[in-house]
């Protein structure tokens, strides 16, 4: 978060559009928290396919965001490819937590548990 939020806050930047990608980091894991409920619940896989297609697509959408705002015709940009790169480590770092958060929780208890 930290990145992000510089992306906004640096005087030479000073816009806060790059603050947009939370939403996707809110919406990211919410397919696969849906279609995990759903799978324990019955044995079909599909649900799961489905929601890491979602998933993915909203991950994906979170990296094009600021690419797509940093490339915006216009004299001056909606923000800056300094903003952009910070914004695009701050995703690549909150979406390697979270992988590590599921495969933390999906792992059964091991040696301790005994």
């Amino acid at each position: 978060m930290t990145f992000v939020i510089l992306a906004c806050a640096l005087p030479q930047y000073k816009l806060w559009w790059p603050l947009f990608v939370i939403l996707f980091y809110i919406l990211a894991p919410i397919p696969t928290l849906i279609a995990r409920r759903h799978s324990e619940a019955s044995s079909s896989s599909s649900a799961m396919e489905g929601a890491i297609f979602i998933t993915m697509f909203i991950v994906i959408s979170s990296f094009a965001l600021p690419i797509v705002l940093a490339r915006a015709p216009s004299a001056d940009p909606t923000i800056h490819w300094g903003a952009c790169y910070l914004t695009l480590a701050g995703n690549v770092f909150i979406y390697i937590t979270m992988i590590i958060f599921f495969l933390t929780i999906d792992q059964e208890d091991g040696d301790y548990s005994s």
